[in-house]
């Protein structure tokens, strides 16, 4: 039935003590968690995004109105991975702006179904301008996740969550988040990704997470520092951020699951048809 706050915070802190960098994975299926594990994650989160990722559609389909995004993640949870993963703490992304959600129920449910933490999928740290500023205004803002995670944590789950901002970064860390995900945006690359042209550098991506680590470590020094996302594509992105900055790990999605799935499934089929008959 999942695991505690305590194992889950013990099996992190051994990674880093060890020297070796937290490893979070998103997983849109059943088989891509399967393997994610296989492959030695710590941590297997499940975003509302994942589903329509692996459909072949972009991962800002999970910011839209295409469905309900805590049914569909604890469909995914129940159904497809929880029942394949047998190792690995499963994180579930929760929206936590649903105002059609008594909060601390869906928690509840969450945990009982085998989730070991939570994370704010989908977030409004994704929006800017006009529609963030409508959404603050309208009692949908930033600080709703920022409410379910104090309550998540209230209630022993561990808590992953993701920031946009040193602000965002604080405000988490005060009401116990235990591992702030500095987060630069749609992950570069592929068929549906970002360009690289509209995406931060690698270098613009190491200040910035720095400062988000900044501000979360003041608050609260016994936060996890992760990255994700932007330019931070490959491994290779992954040890350069957090070679620079206070980060001790990454958290992927699309560069976990869908950028090596296109790969693969071009390349194999591509070798397939190259088979010559007599």
């Amino acid at each position: 039935m999942g695991f505690t706050r305590e194992e889950v915070l013990a099996r992190l802190r051994r990674q880093v003590g060890g020297g070796h960098a937290v490893v979070g994975a998103g997983a849109g299926t059943g088989i891509s968690a399967k393997f994610i594990e296989h492959g030695g994650a710590d941590l297997i989160i499940i975003y509302n995004s994942g589903r329509f990722r692996m459909a072949g559609h972009s991962s800002m389909c999970g910011l839209l109105a295409l469905g309900d995004a805590n049914a569909i993640v604890m469909d995914m949870g129940e159904r497809e991975v929880l029942p394949v993963v047998q190792r690995t703490p499963v994180i579930a992304g929760i929206n936590g702006t649903d105002p059609t959600r008594q909060m601390r129920v869906l928690l509840g449910q969450a945990r009982a179904a085998g989730f070991s933490g939570v994370n704010n999928f989908p977030t409004v740290g994704l929006f800017d301008g006009r529609i963030r500023q409508e959404l603050e205004a309208s009692g949908m803002g930033f600080e709703r996740e920022v409410e379910m995670i104090a309550t998540a944590h209230e209630l022993g789950l561990f808590t992953v969550v993701y920031v946009f901002t040193p602000d965002e970064a604080k405000a988490m860390a005060a009401v116990g988040a235990d591992a702030i995900i500095a987060h630069m945006g749609l992950t570069v690359g592929g068929s549906i990704g970002m360009s690289a042209e509209g995406a931060f550098t690698l270098d613009d991506a190491c200040e910035r997470v720095q400062a988000i680590g900044e501000a979360a470590l003041r608050e609260n020094p016994e936060a996890i520092l992760l990255c994700h996302g932007g330019p931070i594509a490959t491994p290779e992105d992954a040890a350069y951020v957090i070679g620079r900055t206070n980060a001790v790990g990454f958290v992927g999605a699309s560069s976990m699951e869908r950028l090596p799935v296109e790969t693969a499934l071009t390349e194999t089929t591509a070798a397939f048809k190259n088979i010559r008959i007599a």
